[in-house]
């Protein structure tokens, strides 16, 4: 490992690698960049403005060796420090009319907080009126005046007295000033936001908010460390707009890039001996920094300031190219802002940019501020252009060149945006993270043919009497990935892989799609489909900690958006142990197992009727038999079979049979119960059999009584009930078989199958073999828990089926908000016979039913289906003599 990510900031480390923004530069020219491959790049960050003269500029190591050769002393405090005093004689000389005392600081931060502390000092006032959406550093105080609650809530900032108002308007600040009199020792404002995405406020905003601050006794500050020393092709950004501050900011550029260096200039009335003798620094006014500091205003002063003027005509050049991006690429480009080389396009991509909630990642990108890291990406492992985003305008892409680049690094710069731009216009997010996962293939766009059905609806909404559910999905497998962006379709399964491990991580829950079911009896619900971004094998093997963290913070972005009910799909469910780690986020919750074995209890019959099939005279197995949905069907299923094999996990041994025999206990407690009911079972039924057995324990006995009976039972060779952890010895003897394991694997293969088989597949993905439909056309493998919804809305996303189909599970979460019935609803592994019932009940009250008979995600034809019964035939009719 590197030892960056290693030593110093592991986490940055992890997020540079993920995008691909790691690379090891290791040598700078001017404003090129070389990789430890030898590869050359663009740079058109310049370190934030902290590089005008891009990298390694000769003269300001001319002006530092000059220090070495002369052995002019480091500092030597107290006393009269040389370059310190000429570098501030310099910066008066050029600063804006008034500014007249200069105090050095090491960085703009520190720049910040002696100039907020010059404020304090010199009006005896302690509050500081700032904007939302500033930047003025990280340091406590300086981030106590950022406009940022992101940065701020882990550090206890703001401290007391900071306030803020809209960037812009100047009346929000009259409004402050005015409501607290005599309070405000200072407002501080940036001439142009820099990180709260290169926003130019509106002319005579500064002016106006500088005489406010002279009517209220206020000093104004402008933090000019990032708009000044040239960037906006001025020396100073104010000079603009003929303003003066009290206060000015400078640091970044002031060294060249080359040491660290921080200067606040103020005028005569706000400096105070109070400030002049209590406040120092260390290392500020070095004679290294302060000599590289005057090299570096005699750069950009000299030629009779022929380098500002190459700023004004190419932030020109660099401007009108960007607004006919903008002009060519509307649907791609919101805005561009700024002056000179402090330039910023406002990327407008959105949710709504392609139509729907599902359809493209880049819109799910945009909104979870990711899709200008990825574009940053793309520019600089495709383009070798080097751009970043501005850190508080998420969606701003800052084109903040050295200030020394030429036309034909303009036109490079140009050329690469207009690339990038025809890619997002197409929605192509496949080329736009090939790089990512090693694709050097072109990806193409895929073909949109006909409109879908669903075209044209608009997004439903909810009404004031609707119920209110939301449902957590997640990518049961890769292919997951290419049904909600098309354009991934020409990825590998190894592509589509390495894409989930670098963006999984990064991404957080989202919502993929809406509907509103409208039941026959009038009733309604409106739900959102939110997406939990893990696959399922990274459900089942990653750290059981964070993907539970994930779940929850699914849950509650669904409850914060006006749930009622969530349900918990596929392995969400199992992360959270059925639900019950995650009871305490304030909303109902259930698994939908209830209606899940109901629905597969109702496959399983149909199937068999449909097949001749009597129930009553054929052996079940249930295989995941301990969990909640194979539990509750083994239950369901002991009234109708004359045999029922259950079976557990291999893997676990003796204690998965033991908790088999528990499972069989259960069998035999919940018939006896219902045979104190009144309930009659066929004596030739699983359950028929255990209540003919002599001197069967109270339903209401103690646990221990009814372990000691089942295990006599158990025992015996005529026992209606096996326990097994051999998969392929239970299936063996099988004619229905339930499958409800959660394992993503495909375990189920064609030689386990006895001939004529019917096997309900309830697991997601599916654990028989697809090797099974062509090489056994014998067996019947039914998909377990696929529903038909009242009215077959569309849901935003097809999840696999066609519109208006929806898995079991979903389709329990609907009914209880249909209801309005927000009780945690099948959580855990103890699913009771009544909660299964219940659910049939509903959905005939409802309208929701059984899609018909579907094999491997597709209906079951007729000609399917007569295929089916030949192979039966062949299979299971007596060998001729």
């Amino acid at each position: 490992m590197h030892p960056y990510p290693a030593y110093v900031n592991p986490h940055l480390g992890e997020l540079l690698e993920t995008v691909q923004l790691d690379k090891r530069f290791v040598r700078g020219r001017g404003p090129w960049l070389w990789d430890s491959d030898g590869n050359r790049y663009l740079d058109f960050i310049a370190a934030y403005g902290a590089l005008p003269f891009g990298y390694n500029p000769p003269e300001i190591w001319a002006a530092l060796e000059a220090v070495r050769d002369a052995e002019e002393p480091s500092f030597v405090q107290p006393s009269y420090l040389d370059a310190a005093g000429e570098l501030a004689r310099r910066l008066v000389e050029l600063a804006p009319a008034g500014l007249t005392r200069v105090t050095f600081t090491n960085s703009g931060a520190e720049a910040v907080e002696a100039a907020i502390k010059l404020a304090r000092a010199a009006t005896g006032r302690l509050r500081i009126l700032a904007a939302h959406n500033s930047f003025h550093g990280k340091t406590l105080g300086a981030l106590s005046a950022t406009g940022r609650r992101a940065y701020q809530d882990a550090f206890g900032a703001p401290v007391a007295g900071f306030d803020f108002v809209p960037y812009g308007d100047a009346n929000a600040v009259a409004d402050a000033l005015a409501g607290r009199p005599g309070e405000y020792a200072a407002v501080i404002l940036e001439p142009i936001q820099g990180e709260g995405g290169i926003v130019v406020p509106p002319s005579g905003y500064l002016a106006e908010v500088a005489r406010l601050c002279r009517e209220h006794g206020a000093l104004f500050i402008l933090d000019e460390i990032q708009s000044g020393l040239g960037r906006t092709g001025t020396l100073f950004r104010c000079e603009a707009e003929g303003v003066a501050p009290d206060v000015m900011t400078l640091a970044k550029a002031l060294s060249g890039g080359l040491v660290p260096i921080g200067a606040v200039l103020c005028t005569e009335e706000a400096y105070s001996e109070e400030f002049a003798l209590k406040h120092s620094s260390t290392f500020a006014g070095n004679t290294l920094a302060c000599r590289a500091g005057l090299a570096a205003l005699d750069m950009l002063t000299g030629d009779g300031g022929r380098l500002l003027e190459n700023v004004r005509r190419l932030g020109r050049k660099l401007r009108s190219g960007l607004d006919e991006l903008k002009r060519r690429y509307p649907g791609v480009i919101r805005e561009v802002r700024g002056e000179g080389f402090m330039l910023g396009i406002d990327f407008g991509i959105d949710r709504d940019t392609f139509g729907s909630d599902a359809g493209s990642l880049l819109g799910v990108l945009a909104d979870q501020e990711m899709l200008t890291p990825a574009v940053a990406s793309y520019l600089l492992n495709r383009a070798r252009l080097r751009v970043a985003p501005t850190l508080n305008g998420s969606s701003v892409i800052r084109i903040e060149p050295p200030l020394v680049v030429d036309d034909e690094q303009c036109d490079m710069a140009l050329s690469a945006l207009e690339r990038v731009c025809a890619i997002l216009a197409k929605g192509n997010t496949g080329e736009l993270l090939a790089h990512l996962v090693g694709r050097v293939t072109p990806v193409p766009v895929p073909a949109t043919g006909p409109e879908p059905a669903h075209s044209g609806r608009s997004a439903p909404r909810p009404e004031a009497a609707d119920g209110r559910f939301a449902f957590l999905v997640h990518p049961l497998d890769l292919t997951n990935y290419t049904e909600f962006d098309r354009s991934l379709e020409a990825y590998s399964s190894a592509e589509l892989k390495t894409l989930s491990e670098r963006f999984n991580s990064l991404v957080e829950p989202f919502v993929i799609g809406r509907a509103r079911i409208v039941s026959p009896t009038g009733q309604a619900a409106y739900g959102e489909f939110v997406v939990v971004p893990r696959t399922t094998r990274q459900l089942l093997e990653g750290s059981r900690r964070e993907n539970l963290d994930i779940v929850a913070a699914a849950v509650k972005l669904a409850r914060d958006r006006g749930a009622g009910i969530v349900g918990l799909g596929a392995y969400t469910a199992i992360v959270s142990r059925g639900g019950r780690a995650l009871t305490n986020l304030g909303v109902a919750l259930t698994t939908g197992n209830s209606y899940t074995v109901a629905a597969a209890i109702e496959a399983l019959v149909e199937g068999a009727s449909r097949l001749g099939e009597d129930l009553t005279q054929t052996t079940a197995a249930v295989v995941g038999a301990t969990g909640s949905i194979g539990r509750g069907t083994a239950l369901l299923l002991a009234p109708d079979v004359r045999r029922l094999v259950l079976v557990g996990n291999p893997r676990s041994g003796a204690k998965a049979l033991a908790r088999l025999s528990a499972v069989a206990g259960e069998i035999a407690r919940w018939a006896a119960a219902e045979s104190r009911k009144g309930r009659r079972f066929s004596p030739d039924s699983v359950a028929g059999w255990l209540l003919g057995e002599a001197n069967l324990p109270d339903p209401e006995a103690d646990p221990a009584e009814w372990e000691e009976a089942m295990e006599r039972l158990l025992s015996r060779s005529e026992c209606p009930i096996g326990l097994t952890t051999d998969i392929q010895a239970g299936l063996a003897e099988a004619q229905m078989v339930v499958i409800a394991t959660s394992t993503a694997e495909e375990f189920v293969t064609p030689a386990m199958l006895r001939p004529g088989a019917v096997v309900c597949d309830m697991s997601r993905p599916p654990n028989v073999s697809r090797e099974v439909e062509a090489a056994r056309p014998d067996v019947l493998v039914l998909d377990g828990g696929v529903i038909e919804v009242p009215g077959r809305p569309w849901f935003g996303w097809n999840f696999g089926y066609e519109p208006g189909l929806a898995y079991a599970c979903m389709s329990e979460t609907m009914m209880l908000a249909l209801e309005k019935d927000y009780r945690h609803t099948s959580l855990g592994s103890d699913l009771s016979p009544d909660s299964i019932l219940r659910m049939s009940d509903l959905a005939a009250r409802h309208g929701f039913r059984l899609a018909g008979l579907r094999s491997f995600d597709r209906p079951m034809t007729a000609r399917r289906w007569q295929q089916l019964l030949a192979a039966r035939r062949q299979v299971l009719s007596p060998a001729a003599p």
